[in-house]
């Protein structure tokens, strides 16, 4: 569109007024920047010309103000400014984006010089979108059992009411469900729905059934002994922290509950991804670019393996996934390129040398191990839960290193980092609690709140080791 409008108009004057609380935007100082109507949108004033005589389709000059603050200094300027007085600032337009606020790519050389992650992988997919998140997914299996159960005996009316369901859809209806689940051939399995959050669910592969789109048949290779990494194409806040791994299925809302989220398994099962069918068979084929990899291997002077060896000579797919997990949680990475980071997916610089591939593909590694939550660090809990009660979620606070469940009821020595701290658009620390209001946390829930915690803090440190390695 912005391609469009360049090619249509000989100048465009944009004043931006800023003020997405969907964004949380502040002004340059840091002090509140308001929105100009009781929106949460942001707002821009747009003003098009055209000479209808002497138009030129590629001509266009694009002129770019910032109006920043409270919304009494914006109405103040807005109107009081003459328009002549305005200091405009010239964007320089290019292909394939067309940007209409100002960008910088200063490192564009360098950062064009890596991989990018839908590149090095074959296939990737969106996460599953399931329309009814409330009814396919749930905290236990005698849950998700009982709705399979009442979806297919009872009548339509009982299960809207009982289920406070809004109307069919185009795409989930419960005759869909209710046929889908018929067919008996589905399996019960946990699909990541948030970082450190898994639900149960039924998954057969089909459309429009159970699920609306489970993103069958790449989905298929995810409910066997494989990892994904997860990331966002472009985000819509600006975040350049939309990365996890995952060793299950995946929510479209798996790192961020603004941007769909995209998983690019390591390996494909079904001699590929052409099989519908989820059966048991071992088989599987590395899902990786073959001359991505070959450049590796020039690289680093080791040999390629479809599977981990123990010959030091060689290296698999597993590293490959550890190196680039490390290298997308570099700050100085994220800071240099974030530009880039946010509006497609990510392009990551190839290994310098064995010394330096190695040392990241073990840090990386580390990090995976603690976000699937399979490291013994894990259960090394830093919090305390002190206290006897009911255990129900109520209203949650953090106050003086304390997470409050309720009234009497708290998480102790929770660093305010953990409670902070970002994984794409969740903080984990939150939102894990959140989701479980009204609900009683059993012993195991306990203990994994204080994992997630420690999975948190184990994620800022590894991200500091890994700042300190150089990165091309």
């Amino acid at each position: 569109m912005r391609k469009s409008l360049t090619e249509s108009f000989d100048k465009i004057y944009i004043i931006d007024l800023h003020g997405n609380s969907k964004k949380q935007e502040t002004s340059p100082d840091g002090s509140i920047d308001q929105n100009v109507f009781d929106i949460m949108q942001g707002v821009s004033i747009n003003i098009f010309v055209k000479n209808f005589i002497s138009h030129k389709k590629n001509d266009c000059e694009i002129l770019h103000q910032d109006l920043t603050g409270s919304r009494e200094v914006k109405y103040t300027v807005l109107t009081n400014e003459r328009f002549s007085s305005i200091k405009w600032s010239k964007l320089k337009q290019s292909d394939p984006y067309y940007f209409f606020v100002p960008k910088s790519f200063t490192n564009k050389d360098s950062y064009q010089n890596g991989f990018k992650l839908d590149s090095i992988f074959l296939n990737n997919n969106t996460g599953i979108q399931t329309k009814r998140d409330g009814l396919v997914y749930h905290f236990n299996r005698i849950e998700l059992e009982n709705v399979i159960k009442d979806i297919v005996d009872l009548p339509n009316e009982k299960v809207k009411s009982k289920y406070n369901l809004p109307f069919d859809g185009r795409d989930w209806t419960i005759d869909f469900a209710r046929k889908d689940l018929q067919k008996k051939d589905g399996v019960e399995l946990v699909i990541n729905y948030h970082p450190f959050d898994k639900r149960f669910t039924y998954f057969t592969g089909r459309s429009k059934g159970f699920m609306a789109y489970p993103r069958a048949p790449l989905s298929n290779s995810c409910i066997r002994d494989n990892l994904s990494i997860l990331a966002v194409r472009n985000s819509r806040r600006g975040n350049v922290n939309n990365y996890f791994v995952v060793n299950t299925l995946v929510d479209k809302d798996g790192i961020s509950p603004f941007d769909n989220c995209k998983f690019f398994p390591l390996y494909l099962y079904n001699s590929g991804i052409n099989s519908n069918s989820i059966d048991s068979t071992n088989h599987r084929e590395v899902n990786l670019k073959m001359d991505i990899v070959q450049h590796f291997e020039s690289l680093v002077k080791l040999m390629f393996t479809s599977e981990k060896e123990d010959d030091k000579n060689t290296f698999a797919p597993i590293d490959i996934l550890d190196y680039i997990y490390a290298v997308l949680h570099s700050p100085s990475y994220r800071e240099k390129y974030k530009e880039f980071l946010k509006i497609d997916f990510p392009r990551v610089p190839y290994p310098k040398d064995k010394d330096t591939f190695w040392k990241l593909v073990k840090l990386g590694g580390e990090l995976r191990q603690i976000h699937l939550l399979e490291s013994p660090v894990v259960q090394k809990y830093i919090t305390t839960y002190p206290h006897d009660g009911s255990n129900i979620v109520g209203k949650i606070k953090y106050q003086d290193g304390k997470v409050y469940i309720n009234d009497q009821q708290y998480f102790d020595h929770v660093p305010e980092v953990a409670w902070t701290f970002y994984i794409g658009g969740y903080q984990p620390a939150q939102k894990w609690l959140k989701d479980r209001k009204d609900r009683t946390l059993g012993f195991e829930d306990i203990l994994h709140y204080q994992k997630i915690i420690v999975a948190l803090m184990e994620t800022s440190r590894l991200m500091g080791e890994i700042d300190r390695i150089p990165i091309n």
